[in-house]
């Protein structure tokens, strides 16, 4: 069995993001957009890191271009739209793909871990989001009409446990 800290990411500026010192943390993971109906959920999930990032939660927004086209851009203008436009500064990985023959594996792992309606693992659309517990294991996969805001009671719940 694979937990989270198993997994490494590459950060959207390049630099290796390893898992690993994820331990003990409660780990919200998103795969984001730009350009998507659901992109203002990014303020939301800002709002969520700086209530929650001392509290032991961490969030990642994993860009990425599989769902209509709505993420397009390199990771400069990935990285400039998100501080713009919402001042994101929970960490982002590099553009990766969440389905497929070249979804990243951390993203294969938490979609067999917690498959979606009827039983499907694919990632319906952006903004899906995976809560992942202290023991590094998949809690709760919630839809893209999720608000950050309503994932709050479950965050509660997991950083309590």
């Amino acid at each position: 069995m694979s937990t989270l800290t198993d997994f490494d990411l590459v950060a959207l500026d390049g630099a290796p993001l390893p898992l690993a010192p994820l331990a003990g943390r409660v780990v919200l993971l998103v795969n984001v957009a730009s350009m998507c109906g659901f992109t203002p959920q990014y303020a939301g999930l800002e709002k969520l890191w700086r209530d929650y990032e001392a509290k032991g939660l961490t969030i990642i927004g994993c860009p990425c271009d599989q769902f209509g086209h709505q993420e397009p851009g390199s990771a400069d203008e990935i990285a400039s739209f998100c501080n713009v436009r919402y001042g994101v500064t929970f960490p982002l990985s590099a553009k990766l793909d969440v389905n497929g023959d070249q979804a990243h594996p951390l993203w294969q792992w938490m979609r067999e871990a917690e498959p979606g309606v009827l039983g499907t693992t694919a990632v319906k659309w952006n903004f899906t989001k995976f809560l992942i517990g202290r023991d590094g294991q998949v809690m709760k996969r919630y839809a893209p009409t999720a608000t950050p805001e309503s994932l709050v009671a479950d965050i509660d719940a997991a950083l309590k446990a």
